[in-house]
């Protein structure tokens, strides 16, 4: 009995309540709005240069690469224009030595092979009568655009974007390491090389995955309305919403910003919500949340991630059960007398258990102990010992786990709430008689047990929304860097195609590195890299990603 009332009392530490909501929302608001007036702001609220969301209606072959880690996937998705589509993929391990190789044409070279090897292996018709055109073509540049396969690149490391297909790295992470690439535009890198194998095919986008996920939640949503916001709830946590263009106002402020589509009078925009709050003004900060952070290699940043993400939630708990671990009164894993364990057996912990281990709980962790309901904690008890190898863990053991991982739980869905709710706030939406459709993807939200219902009780008890709860539309949007990168590319031909229509300029154009749009001065590439560098600084090495800067948040 000591034991579940101390997991019960260090449950209450994880508590949220409804006062705490409503003054997040108030606060996200506001660090929403001042991202959309300058720069480097909290909340970074990057301009993706994509003006428009898909109805479903669209149609047409596009090719998607997702260059996220330690794989490259190359896609290839058929839109059939009734919100269905039809998908090919392959996946190819990166090379370790092309991670850290000494020119960005080793990797971007190889790349573009893939893609090569892709189109001959899954579209060779389309891509052999294409180049025996080029072969005989008459005008210059030897493909027509319509000839061209649009592709969307997803890049997931932090760039500068100034454009929809131009991108400047910032720095790289997850193991990769080519300084040569650093200041460099991430599509003009591609594409020189896709041109060097005379391949027909365009990068028309660069892709943001939380971009995607919008993207491809609109194309497929039931909704008659369009998606207002695409939300990411896995290893991290990031949102991009559709925003009026006039609120955007350091557009007109940033520097080398590209040409874009002013026609829709709408811009998505990149939240990089991770961030929120990372002065703690109105955030949960328990001893463990705070522990964590200090021992994290990002101290004092993504604050809202590392209580929301699945990255963070398992080491959350680790620090918990150490700490009721170290309560002598709890005697959380010490039953030594095997007569009052219905095991009849001591329990014990093995010396080299995950739980001693920073980062040694996985997120799915939480999951399966949240999912156990049979009477004995049966499964809760079997997963103590295969994951973290405590051997006849008591029902007392395993009842006060599953206090904890539910409190934390029920503050990371209750978190992700105020993200959602302060987005479809701003909006204006819910003023309307439509739906508001919201795309999600991301493992909590996907198999954490109960994970949305947790968040539409917070939703309710926001002030402005209440009952209007109901008129929140939430559905799964899967694969953002395949089937949303293919659509964001979408949006780009069509803007080719519109601008040729009018007799205006084709931008935005193909990102070569000898395209006029590409500074041409040395003394205004000088300033850029400058720019980069201060940008690089000011992400301490660790930042997910500062004004402009944006990459993925996984799933």
């Amino acid at each position: 009995m000591a034991l579940k009332e101390a997991a019960q009392r260090m449950a209450t530490e994880f508590d949220y309540p409804a006062e705490e909501v409503n003054k997040g929302v108030k606060e996200f608001l506001e660090e929403m709005d001042e991202g959309l007036i300058k720069v480097n702001a909290t909340m970074s609220q990057i301009p993706t240069y994509v003006t428009a969301v898909p109805n479903g209606k669209e149609k047409g072959l596009y090719l998607a690469v997702d260059l996220g880690g330690t794989n490259f996937r190359v896609c290839s998705i058929h839109l059939n224009g009734d919100t269905t589509f039809s998908l090919t993929q392959s996946k190819v391990a990166i090379p370790r030595e092309l991670m850290v190789a000494k020119t960005s044409k080793e990797l971007f070279s190889f790349l573009a092979k893939q893609i090569e090897l892709f189109l001959q292996t899954h579209h060779n018709d389309h891509f052999e009568a294409t180049l025996k055109r080029r072969q005989t073509a008459s005008v210059p540049q030897g493909y027509k655009n319509e000839e061209l396969f649009q592709l969307g690149f997803t890049f997931s490391f932090p760039v500068q974007q100034v454009g929809i297909n131009k991108g400047y790295l910032i720095r790289w992470t997850k193991g990769f390491d080519i300084k040569d690439a650093v200041g460099k535009d991430v599509c003009a890198l591609l594409q020189d090389e896709l041109n060097a194998l005379h391949l027909p095919v365009r990068v028309a986008a660069l892709v943001n995955d939380t971009v995607g996920t919008l993207m491809a939640r609109s194309y497929t949503s039931p909704n008659k309305t369009s998606t207002l916001l695409g939300a990411i709830f896995g290893t991290g946590t990031n949102g991009a919403y559709v925003e009026k263009l006039d609120k955007v106002a350091k557009l007109k402020t940033m520097e080398g910003v590209e040409d874009y589509d002013k026609s829709t009078g709408d811009m998505i925009v990149n939240t990089e919500w991770g961030s929120f709050d990372n002065p703690l003004k109105v955030l949960p900060n328990t001893p463990y949340d705070h522990s964590l952070d200090t021992e994290s290699v990002n101290p004092g940043v993504q604050m809202f991630e590392k209580r929301v993400s699945g990255m963070f939630l398992g080491e959350v708990l680790r620090r918990a059960l150490l700490a009721l671990l170290k309560d002598s009164k709890a005697q959380l894993f010490s039953d030594t007398d095997s007569s009052k364990n219905e095991l009849h057996s001591t329990t014990t912990i093995d010396e080299n258990s995950a739980l001693y281990k920073q980062w040694g709980i996985d997120t799915s962790f939480l999951s399966i102990v949240q999912d156990d309901a049979t009477p004995a904690l049966k499964i809760v008890r079997q997963t103590l010992e295969r994951e973290l190898g405590v051997d006849a863990a008591s029902f007392e053991d395993a009842e006060a786990v599953k206090i904890l991982v539910s409190a934390i739980g029920r503050r990371s869905a209750r978190l992700s709430a105020v993200a959602i709710g302060a987005t479809v706030l701003k909006s204006g939406r819910l003023k309307t008689d439509e739906m508001v459709d919201v795309g999600v993807d991301g493992s909590l939200v996907e198999y954490y047990p109960e994970f949305e219902e947790l968040m539409r009780e917070a939703l309710r008890e926001i002030k402005e929304i209440g009952e209007e709860e109901k008129k929140i539309r939430i559905g799964i949007a899967k694969d953002g860097s395949g089937v949303g990168a293919a659509l964001i590319a979408w949006s780009a031909a069509e803007r080719v195609k519109a601008g040729a229509k009018d007799g205006k300029s084709s931008q935005p154009s193909s990102p070569t590195s000898s395209s006029p749009s590409r500074p041409q001065q040395p003394q205004r590439r000088a300033s850029l890299t400058q720019r980069i560098r201060h940008v690089y600084r000011r992400s301490l090495g660790a930042i997910f990603g500062s004004d402009g800067a944006a990459e993925g948040s996984g799933s």
